[in-house]
């Protein structure tokens, strides 16, 4: 059943000034909703019969135009659901038309949202959106702040990606850029700072970015001569580096941001436990021997610094920058040291320390272990489904898995 909207006056109540207010009902499904004006008259000056304001009424014109304006409103409204096709009712067609939309450009809320994530120390979210934003102003030759997100259409979308490609941009900076306007989008549907009918990604699908890798997973083979043989040039970064690609693949193939931020708290009764920085999800991990030989070695670093591994140190890097352009560069030294690994040891392969994540997945895999254990570990499209397996099965099952690494 269609909704209708009609105007009266609420006889029924009578306002401080001795006027009754004007009431838009709202009816559909045999239910109906009250909504006020905010406007009201004599009731000498309505006229029930036809429900408007008599010809002598005061401001009789302005009183019309504001009841034809909201009806108009709740009309298009009301077309809206239907074209849509959407199953509504009185009280949420109330609710979707009495929004109210902040006027805010793109630039304004990626500035408002930069804020929000320094202010909460989410460095790594603050540079991604910093980098959609001086790309979406570099694409509209620095005009970003005469652009409302309603502008953002599909066209919009098509053109912006069109330029992008004739800059010869890789797919996964595509993938990257795409995504995190999307998801400004959306931040921004909530925030009432743009309807939800603009929103153009229902039809641009953000999916269509190739953004797979080359496997990256060493060999059984391979990763035990980056284990065990021992390093040509005995350096403090050659020795830290090996260090970490060895304890990331021991143990889960942990992050270098998250092994970056252990501390003795997350060793507990011999096993690892922490949550991701990326996901917040829980791990808990059996160590191993060669895993915990690994910590001692740093143990007098620990008790000064307050982190297991020589990378942050809580006397200096005390703020989110800070800890993010500590790992930026430690994270680009180990990078850098472990290509010169891989051709001392004559591994064919690009060294870096996602392979030690990706190598416990695959190593595993190869080793025959059950493949519902480890078919997400580490995920070859998300990230985040490293949790997955070890979230799925009992400490038992995962530690079992674990004895295949060596």
């Amino acid at each position: 059943m269609n909704a209708s909207v009609s105007v009266l006056c609420y006889k029924y109540k009578t306002l401080s000034n001795g006027e009754h207010p004007l009431m838009l009902r709202v009816y559909k499904d045999s239910k109906r909703k009250l909504v006020s004006l905010g406007i009201s008259v004599q009731y000498n000056f309505w006229d029930f019969d036809k429900n408007e304001p008599k010809p002598k009424c005061p401001n009789r014109e302005l009183i019309q135009k504001i009841i034809l304006d909201k009806k108009v409103e709740y009309q298009k409204q009301i077309l809206e659901l239907n074209a849509e096709e959407k199953d509504y009712t009185v009280t949420t067609l109330v609710e979707t038309t009495n929004v109210k939309y902040e006027r805010k450009t793109v630039w304004e809320y990626y500035n408002d949202l930069l804020k929000e994530f320094r202010e909460a120390d989410k460095e790594g979210n603050r540079l991604v959106y910093k980098y959609s934003r001086n790309s979406l102003n570099s694409f509209i030759k620095g005009k970003l702040n005469t652009i409302l997100f309603s502008d953002i259409d599909v066209s919009w979308l098509n053109r912006y990606e069109k330029e992008l490609r004739a800059k010869k941009c890789e797919e996964t900076s595509m993938s990257v850029l795409f995504r995190t306007l999307r998801s400004a989008y959306n931040r921004a549907i909530k925030d009432h700072i743009v309807a939800k009918k603009y929103y153009p990604f229902n039809e641009y699908k953000v999916s269509k970015f190739n953004v797979k890798t080359k496997k990256r997973a060493l060999t059984k083979e391979d990763i035990m001569k980056v284990v065990t043989t021992e390093t040509i040039k005995p350096t403090q970064r050659r020795l830290l580096t090996r260090n970490i690609f060895t304890f990331s693949y021991l143990c889960g193939g942990i992050p270098i941001v998250d092994v970056a931020n252990l501390t003795l708290d997350n060793i507990q009764a011999g096993r690892l436990c922490y949550d991701r920085q990326k996901t917040g999800a829980h791990i808990d991990l059996k160590l191993c021997d060669m895993a915990i030989e690994i910590i001692r070695r740093y143990t007098a670093y620990c008790e000064e610094a307050g982190y297991l591994f020589p990378i942050y140190d809580k006397r200096v890097h005390k703020t989110a920058v800070q800890k993010h352009n500590r790992l930026h560069k430690v994270g680009g030294q180990i990078n850098k040291e472990l290509k010169v690994l891989a051709d001392e040891l004559e591994i064919d392969a690009n060294l870096t320390t996602y392979v030690a994540r990706h190598t416990f997945a695959t190593v595993l895999r190869r080793s025959n272990v059950d493949i519902g254990i480890i078919s997400e570990a580490l995920g070859h499209t998300e990230l985040s489904t490293t949790q997955i397996y070890l979230d799925s099965f009992d400490n038992k099952q995962v530690d079992a898995a674990m004895n295949n690494l060596l």
